[in-house]
């Protein structure tokens, strides 16, 4: 199993999609659901240089969902190229797996019901901080440090309605919907999960799984459709790919 997951850089936004596999019908699957999902259209996608990503299906994907939509793609052996997906890579996906291993239906299933809880709680409730300015200052000894200075911590929700993407509407909505919310009980609820997910048996050389059997319903629309976006694909044994 593997997670893609995508970063809005200007506000922090993170989607989040579990898939088995790395086969362009499950990779399709996923990014049909985030697009589902998103309040905002994206504007630019810059992913790595995975064959995942860089190939004619996932290519004619993302233009016809948003006309207009700029590519970029990060340099070879420059990681930092995708610096805002990698440090969630490492906050929202290995500090809460490791490196054990998921490779089955009910597995992926039973991960993309902690990603929902997720989107909810880190996209609403946890505030992030975007560097602002780097000021390099000079030292007696001839070594450089440097100061680093960020912005107000704000969630990605409260980021966004000041962009003036979402309409008044929009916003009293999703609003109302996380002052619903009881983040204590949605963040006790995602610890469950992940202790529910770790206990799940993996898959045995006899029990063949069935990876369309792991695709997302689509049939329920998502809530939303400007946004630049790294993207990544991490593999859920504590590897990128």
């Amino acid at each position: 199993m593997h997670t893609i997951q995508m970063i809005d850089v200007a506000t922090g936004w993170s989607e989040r999609v579990a898939a088995l596999g790395r086969s362009f019908v499950v990779m399709e699957n996923g990014f049909q659901y985030i697009s589902q999902r998103l309040l905002f259209p994206v504007r630019e996608l810059h992913p790595d240089n995975g064959s995942e990503f860089f190939n004619h299906h996932m290519l004619s994907f993302w233009p016809n969902c948003f006309p207009g939509l700029t590519l970029s793609r990060s340099r070879p052996w420059h990681k930092n190229d995708n610096r805002f997906v990698e440090q969630k890579n490492d906050t929202l996906v290995r500090q809460y797996f490791g490196d054990q291993r998921f490779d089955t239906v009910a597995q992926t299933h039973a991960m993309n019901k902690l990603y929902d809880q997720m989107w909810v709680y880190y996209n609403f409730f946890q505030p992030v901080m975007r560097l602002r300015e780097k000021i390099v200052l000079p030292n007696p000894e001839g070594k450089r440090r440097v100061l680093r200075l960020f912005d107000t911590a704000r969630t990605p929700f409260d980021r966004l309605c000041a962009t003036g993407v979402l309409t008044e509407e929009q916003q009293q909505f999703w609003r109302e919907h996380r002052d619903s919310i009881n983040p204590r009980q949605l963040r006790r609820a995602i610890y469950e999960q992940i202790d529910q997910l770790a206990h799940m048996p993996g898959a045995t050389k006899d029990s063949p799984q069935n990876v369309r059997d792991a695709f997302i319903d689509l049939s329920q629309k998502g809530v939303g459709q400007a946004g630049r976006f790294s993207i990544e694909c991490t593999n859920n044994s504590g590897f990128d790919s």
